[in-house]
C-alpha cells in the first residue's frame, strides 16, 4: 500500500511525503515514491501521524461485558486513531495470576481491532506471583493505591514494599489515599445526607488524597530503584514529585489523561456524574497546570483511562452508587486537537505524548514512530473537516460519550493497524488486525 501526498508529522518534523507499506511495515518514506505496486491511498494533504498508543484503558472483558468488550472498545479505539492499547486488570475475575493473564491474551486473539497488551494486577496476597512475571509477559504491574477498586486495593505496607522491591517489570500506580477519602466522605454525608452532588467529587477525592499517595509511591520507587509510572495525575501540587526532561532515562514518569486536560470542576454543573472519575476532575487552575506541565515535559504521556459504564449506571441519583469512569478512546485525539486549536498545546507535543513517549517509556518494540522498518500503525487526520460528536456514530457498547454535542476541529479519516486499514470513511473494518505488543523494557 502506498500513501501519497501526506503531511507527515513525526519526531519533531513536519514535511510532505509518501509512505510505502509492505508486509505490515513501513518500507520507505520519501518526498515522492513512484512505481510501487498495490493499493494507492491519496492523503490529499491530510495530516499523517503515528497512531496513538493508549497506555490506560478498561475494556471490561472478562466479566463486565455489558459495559464493553474487546471487540466494541477496540473498534471505538480504531475509529479514534488509537492503534495500540494497554488494558487494565480490574476485570472479573481480576488479572492477578499468570494463568488469568494468559487467558486474557487468548481472548484478544482474532478479535481485537487494535494492538494490545495487558497489565498484571497487584493485590494484598499475590506479591510472590508478581515477582515471577517476566519482561514481555505484561506491559507493567498495576497497583491500585486507592479506594473503589474492589479487592484490588493494595494497602498493606509490607506488600507494597515487596512489590516495589521485587517486580521485574515496571510498576504503574493509581494514587489516592483511602483514609483521606473516607474522612472526606463522612464530612460530605454530614452536610448533604444522601443527596451529595457530583460537584463534591473533587472535594472527596481531594488534592490531599492524591498528594499523599503519590508521595508514598514515589518514595518507594526511589528507595527500591523501581521503574515507576504514575497514572492520571490531576493536581498542580503533585507536579513537585516529577522532573522535566525527555522520557528516555527517567526512572519515574507520569501521565495525564485527556479528560483532566479538557474538563474542570465547572463542568460538573452540566455533566454531573457523566464526568465522575477517579481521581476526580479538579479545578481550572489544576487543569491549566497540567497542560503547562505537558508542554514543559514534566508530564511524559497522555492517555485516556477509558472506562465505560452503561448510561443507566451513570444516571444513578446516588453519589455513591453512580460509578466512576467515562468512555474516551474514540474522541481523545480530536479533543487534544481542540487544545492545539486554542493554542494550549502544539502539534509536535501532541504526537510525542500520545505515541513516541509512550513507546519509549514502556519499551514498545518497533511502534510509536513513522520509521522505516517499524510496524505501520498510522492515523490520517482531516484538519479541514470538523467533527460533531453524535450518539449514532459511537462504537462504544455503552452508547454514550461525555463529548456528545461538541464539535472538534478535526476528524479521523483513516487508521492503519499493522499496515492494513482498520477504519476509513466512518466505518471500522470487519477484519481484526490487532497483534500482541512486544516490550523490550525491563525494571
Amino acid at each position: 500500500m502506498l500513501i501519497t501526498n501526506a503531511r507527515i508529522v513525526n519526531e519533531g518534523r513536519e514535511f510532505h511525503g509518501d509512505v510505502l507499506v509492505r508486509n505490515g511495515r513501513i518500507d520507505k518514506i520519501a518526498s515522492s515514491i513512484s512505481g510501487a505496486p498495490g493499493i494507492v491511498v491519496d492523503a490529499k494533504g491530510k495530516l499523517l501521524i503515528p497512531g496513538m498508543i493508549d497506555d490506560q484503558v478498561h475494556f471490561r472483558e472478562p466479566g463486565l461485558t455489558h459495559k464493553g468488550d474487546l471487540v466494541t472498545e477496540t473498534s471505538a479505539a480504531a475509529a479514534g486513531g488509537v492503534t495500540s492499547v494497554m488494558e487494565m486488570p480490574n476485570t472479573n475475575p481480576t488479572t492477578t495470576t499468570r494463568e488469568r493473564l494468559a487467558e486474557k491474551y487468548a481472548l484478544a486473539v482474532g478479535r481485537a481491532r487494535t494492538n494490545y497488551a495487558f497489565y498484571f494486577g497487584a493485590a494484598n496476597d499475590n506479591a510472590d506471583e508478581i515477582a515471577r512475571v517476566e519482561p514481555g509477559e505484561s506491559c507493567a504491574v498495576k497497583i491500585f493505591m486507592g479506594a473503589s477498586t474492589g479487592n484490588m486495593l493494595v494497602d498493606d505496607p509490607k506488600t507494597l514494599e515487596r512489590i516495589f522491591a521485587n517486580a521485574q517489570i515496571p510498576v504503574v500506580t493509581h494514587c489516592e489515599d483511602t483514609p483521606t477519602i473516607k474522612r472526606n466522605e463522612e464530612v460530605a454525608r454530614a452536610r448533604w445526607g444522601d443527596a451529595i452532588p457530583a460537584s463534591e467529587h473533587p472535594s472527596i477525592r481531594s488534592e490531599q488524597a492524591c498528594w499523599l499517595s503519590t508521595k508514598l509511591a514515589v518514595g518507594l520507587a526511589k528507595q527500591h530503584g523501581t521503574s515507576l509510572h504514575v497514572l492520571h495525575l490531576t493536581t498542580a501540587r503533585e507536579l513537585e514529585f516529577f522532573t522535566p526532561g525527555p522520557v528516555l532515562g527517567k526512572q519515574i514518569t507520569v501521565e495525564v489523561c485527556v479528560h483532566h486536560l479538557f474538563f474542570d470542576e465547572s463542568d460538573y454543573a452540566t455533566l454531573g456524574t457523566l464526568i465522575k472519575c477517579n481521581p476526580a476532575i479538579k479545578t481550572a487552575a489544576d487543569r491549566r497546570a497540567l497542560v503547562a506541565a505537558v508542554m514543559a515535559d514534566r508530564i511524559d504521556v497522555i492517555a485516556t483511562d477509558h472506562a465505560p459504564h452503561t448510561a443507566d449506571e451513570k444516571a444513578n441519583p446516588s453519589y455513591f452508587k453512580a460509578p466512576s469512569g467515562l468512555p474516551l478512546v474514540q474522541h481523545a485525539l480530536p479533543a487534544l486537537f481542540e487544545l492545539v486549536r486554542r493554542g494550549e498545546m502544539d502539534l509536535h507535543t501532541l504526537v510525542r505524548k500520545t505515541s513516541h513517549a509512550v513507546a519509549q517509556r514502556f519499551g514498545v518494540v518497533e511502534r510509536g514512530f513513522i520509521r522505516e522498518g517499524y510496524w505501520a500503525d498510522l492515523t490520517l487526520i482531516d484538519t479541514d473537516a470538523p467533527l460533531r460528536v453524535d450518539k449514532q456514530d459511537l462504537y462504544y457498547k455503552c452508547g454514550w460519550s461525555p463529548f456528545e454535542g461538541r464539535t472538534f476541529p478535526v476528524r479521523i479519516d483513516t487508521t492503519w493497524v499493522n499496515g492494513e486499514i482498520a477504519y476509513r470513511n466512518g466505518e471500522v473494518g470487519p477484519k481484526p488486525l490487532g497483534r500482541r505488543l512486544n516490550f523490550a523494557l525491563k525494571r
